[in-house]
């Protein structure tokens, strides 16, 4: 058992270090190269017609064998958690019936460096028999997958980080990042929105922190609330029977017109007396959020202007109200 862990560490030789540094730095001119073949070659054209294809379709189905086939089961699960229907199928399961998962309303795309993944040759025969659209992810547009696939994204041809330059390395960040690429162009292409995202995130720290004040707040008999020529007294009383600190000042037609909060209380017992109305005290500019912002951007509001409570409006009318307690114990913070 090892009493001090950080012993192990300051024992490692220098070169450990320096061969971390140089792997990371291959990698980042990998992404580099990938970067420039997308803005200067048809890759580019090529993402931009996959994207238009895949949004008019109704299902991605991606595959790969080995490490491509870890990160296609990585590039299937970004696409299907941002709107874009999306599945991984081994490929060697495919060819003992799970080809039966694919329909010509789909689009098949394929990941292999080589392009001469020999598990992948059911997979292509299907989608050439049955006129199911294929797409690939090689570094040989001349290799088997890439002669025979619909569009086929060429990959630049990296150096590997490994030292024998022959385990995936940059290979495989190349294609996860191009992968990353394609589902942020589908993203925009859909117009797919933080509340969109929420829908497949609904659980955990980013679920939370996507949910919308209108999921939080407090509505009805909840929302303290007052008339301007109601009284401090009143005020208070309002406040004393609800949790916010706060009461809304609304109109006749409903609409938030000011605020009164403790703060405002213990300044007006200096000038006046209880029975003054509280359009006197009032703050005439209360804080306030529409009901689709989300509880993350409704804390921010919350933090930076040294507040605890919101008011929520729709229209001008007074809808409901959240305070940072609510927002605490959703898990937003």
């Amino acid at each position: 058992m090892i009493s001090d862990p950080r012993s192990v560490v300051q024992s490692l030789p220098g070169g450990v270090v320096k061969s971390a540094v140089r792997a990371v730095e291959i990698e980042v001119r990998a992404l580099e190269e990938l970067a420039s073949a997308i803005a200067n070659t048809s890759l580019g054209e090529d993402l931009s017609e996959a994207a238009k294809l895949i949004a008019a379709k109704g299902r991605l189905i991606v595959t790969g064998m080995g490490k491509s086939g870890h990160i296609g089961r990585k590039i299937a699960a970004t696409l299907a958690s941002t709107g874009t229907p999306s599945m991984f199928m081994h490929p060697a399961e495919a060819s003992h019936g799970d080809l039966g998962m694919v329909t010509p309303n789909n689009v098949v795309l394929a990941l292999s460096w080589s392009g001469e993944t020999s598990e992948l040759s059911d997979v292509i025969a299907y989608t050439r028999r049955f006129s199911v659209p294929l797409l690939a992810i090689t570094s040989r547009a001349d290799s088997a997958l890439g002669r025979a696939a619909d569009i086929c994204f060429t990959m630049p041809r990296v150096q590997e980080a490994c030292p024998n330059r022959l385990a995936p390395t940059s290979s495989t960040t190349v294609q996860l990042a191009f992968g990353d690429a394609l589902a942020v162009a589908l993203i925009e292409q859909r117009g797919f929105s933080a509340t969109d995202f929420r829908t497949f995130h609904p659980g955990g720290k980013l679920g939370a922190q996507l949910m919308s004040v209108a999921d939080l707040m407090g509505t009805g008999n909840d929302v303290p609330q007052v008339t301007p020529s109601s009284s401090l007294l009143d005020a208070t009383l309002e406040m004393t029977r609800k949790r916010y600190g706060t009461t809304a000042v609304i109109d006749d037609d409903g609409h938030l017109i000011g605020a009164f909060t403790d703060g405002d209380l213990r300044r007006s017992i200096t000038t006046g007396n209880l029975s003054d109305t509280v359009r006197m005290h009032m703050s005439d500019d209360p804080v306030m959020v529409h009901p689709n912002v989300l509880a993350s951007e409704a804390l921010n509001i919350m933090n930076n202007r040294t507040i605890s409570a919101l008011f929520v409006v729709d229209d001008r009318s007074l809808v409901g109200i959240v305070h940072l307690h609510d927002l605490l114990r959703a898990g937003v913070a």
